[in-house]
């Protein structure tokens, strides 16, 4: 199946009957879990929810126990009147794991939220087998192209809303290889969908607590779970050299590269992405 055909039977929609778990005072998260096995836990940044997840990692489904969830102020979980800080967001993952008597889980993050593994992998070492970090935020020397790039989109949701937001986040997002590929009905389609599951609160909210990490080496360096970087030679923010470099830093790091993917290389190549981690988790296993 394409990416384009994947992209096209997108289902955003949450259940009647949606799953939530307390974590915090006044924070209950929506969840989702699919298959059994080893657990992974999908990781949302603040442009998307956890339905997304489903028809991008079907395959891992069939051998893996898959949970992806709502960030506290996002999609279906809870809102509060303070975005919550990296840490209050780490402390809601802990929570989940505890409530679904997960003891410890591999992680996979995309983009803003390779900040929250990283930072779990940091303070609950004993609860990550290994990370797959999906287009960084951060680089091997820092994250400054990541907060100027922030900065451009705040200005442009506060000059032309959500619309405008979206038109100058696509480009960006997607390669140029899927651009082509989706066309203007790709585009319109996608525009319809991303508009209905976000508002314009929890976007400017999300971006400006991304703005707040300042990702240095030394974090890097301290993480003892293995680590796999994957980008896409077509990254907008981590090009196969800093991939490579960023691999580096990590005691246990390696990195894949995938070619004609953009910033979220599982947009471009889903068979291609699960293969990938399906190899880094059984590798990781057979040594454990």
């Amino acid at each position: 199946m394409s990416n384009f055909e994947s992209l096209s039977r997108l289902d955003l929609s949450y259940p009647e009957d949606a799953q939530r778990i307390r974590t915090r005072a006044d924070v209950e998260l929506y969840y989702e879990v699919r298959g059994e096995g080893t657990p992974i836990t999908l990781l949302n940044h603040f442009l998307m929810s956890a339905p997304l997840w489903r028809v991008f990692t079907e395959d891992l489904a069939r051998s893996y126990r898959l949970i992806s969830y709502d960030l506290c102020n996002h999609g279906a979980s809870s809102h509060v009147a303070e975005e919550p800080t990296w840490a209050e967001h780490v402390d809601d993952l802990v929570a989940l794991l505890d409530a679904l008597e997960i003891e410890s889980t591999y992680l996979i993050a995309a983009s803003a939220s390779t900040v929250l593994a990283r930072d779990m992998a940091l303070t609950h070492p004993d609860r990550v087998k290994g990370m797959v970090l999906a287009g960084p935020v951060y680089g091997p020397k820092g994250m400054r192209r990541q907060r100027q790039l922030q900065r451009a989109w705040l200005r442009t949701i506060e000059s032309h809303g959500i619309v405008g937001f979206y038109e100058h986040l696509y480009p960006e997002l997607f390669s140029a290889e899927m651009n082509e590929a989706l066309g203007t009905p790709g585009f319109l389609g996608l525009r319809e969908a991303f508009t209905a599951v976000t508002t314009l609160e929890d976007l400017v909210n999300g971006l400006n607590r991304s703005l707040v990490d300042d990702h240095k080496p030394e974090q890097a360096a301290a993480v003892q779970a293995p680590t796999l970087i994957v980008v896409g030679d077509d990254d907008l923010l981590l090009s196969p050299t800093g991939a490579r470099e960023l691999a580096e830093q990590f005691p246990n790091g390696s990195y894949e590269i995938m070619p004609r993917a953009g910033h979220q290389p599982f947009l471009d190549d889903a068979p291609g992405f699960q293969a990938i981690v399906r190899k880094f988790v059984d590798e990781v296993q057979s040594r454990a």
